[in-house]
């Protein structure tokens, strides 16, 4: 047992009241792993509960039934209230404290008590009193098992852990495509499984729920709005608060979009531009010898992992793209 995994097991052993906090517009790895969290804490006899600092889309609720939770966005008095009385906030899936919004961040600076970052994304911030990075990891659900694992708290593991992590793993390996998945993964998954956890279910409602207006969007966007830039293999799609408006756009709906970009062939690099009321939001997605992340850092508030990460723009569309397009050459291998 590591030094960090100690600490862990003892700063459990030793908190009652439990914050959990995934990052803002929370995916699949951050709502999984913090269901899989707080169940694991309540099996060990805490009091956990999760705020998430926006609400999450839609098509992941499900996983929330019968969960405590809180919206930061709605109840901020509430979210800082609780963490007043709170021993331990769990930081999860996020490497800096920017990565939960400009206001759900006050939950992290005003925190008294002692504070954990467990998460997978490269370059963490130095910001709880431990911190447990392994960026090597597919996912912060699976960093989460591996940490339970090694602080010999397997016991503690059910069905309800099982599927957070089985949730989290999925989504943020694009069902165990991408190259960060090893042995260790389909092990895992394996343990899941034993554990009575419904792999298919879970597939099902994160890929095979569609709404009519949701399908009529991705078809749209595909159809009209992508862009194969010439003589590179990189393409892109756009996508303006006006479009989005006349598909209906719930929380979601673009969800897994840039993966089709990247699917055509011989393209190697993705980009899905997306209009909101703050700005623009940026997925990249690549795969091969063409990385992402450093180019999201450098050019777009962002960051991430090699082959996948989120960018902001708070200029226009059109001035977000040309950016864009005037530094395409560094995307290069």
């Amino acid at each position: 047992m590591t030094d960090e995994i100690k600490r862990l097991k003892e700063l459990i052993n030793a908190s009652n009241t439990v914050l959990i906090l995934p990052h803002k517009a929370p995916d699949g790895d951050a709502v999984g792993s913090a269901v899989a969290w707080f169940h694991f804490l309540l099996n060990n006899n805490k009091k956990p509960t999760i705020v998430f600092p926006d609400r999450p889309a839609a098509y992941l609720l499900p996983f929330l039934d019968e969960i405590e939770y809180l919206v930061f966005e709605t109840q901020p008095e509430k979210s800082l209230e609780l963490a007043q009385h709170c021993d331990t906030l769990f930081c999860l899936d996020f490497n800096d404290p920017s990565r939960v919004g400009k206001e759900a961040v006050e939950l992290i600076s005003s925190f008294k008590a002692q504070s954990v970052m467990i998460d997978h994304h490269p370059f963490p911030s130095d910001f709880c009193t431990l911190q447990i990075s392994k960026p090597s990891v597919c996912s912060t659900a699976q960093l989460l098992f591996e940490c339970i694992e090694e602080m010999d708290l397997l016991s503690s593991v059910d069905k309800n852990v099982g599927q957070g992590i089985y949730l989290g793993i999925m989504t943020d390996t694009g069902s165990f495509r991408y190259p960060s998945v090893d042995a260790k993964t389909h092990y895992i998954l394996g343990k899941l499984l034993d554990l009575g956890v419904e792999h298919f279910k879970i597939h099902e409602s994160i890929f095979d729920v569609n709404t009519l207006d949701k399908l009529q969007l991705r078809g749209f966007a595909i159809n009209e709005k992508l862009v194969c830039i010439p003589n590179h293999p990189i393409a892109y799609i756009s996508l303006t608060k006006e479009e989005l408006d006349r598909f209906n756009y719930q929380k979601g709906d673009t969800e897994g979009l840039v993966n089709v970009i990247l699917s055509i062939e011989g393209y190697s690099v993705a980009a899905l531009f997306v209009e909101s009321r703050d700005g623009i939001k940026i997925s990249f997605r690549s795969k091969g010898d063409y990385f992402v992340n450093e180019f999201s850092a450098k050019h777009f508030q962002g960051g991430g992992h090699k082959y996948a990460a989120g960018g902001f723009s708070e200029d226009t569309m059109s001035v977000t793209i040309e950016r864009f397009k005037t530094f395409l050459n560094e995307l290069l291998p």
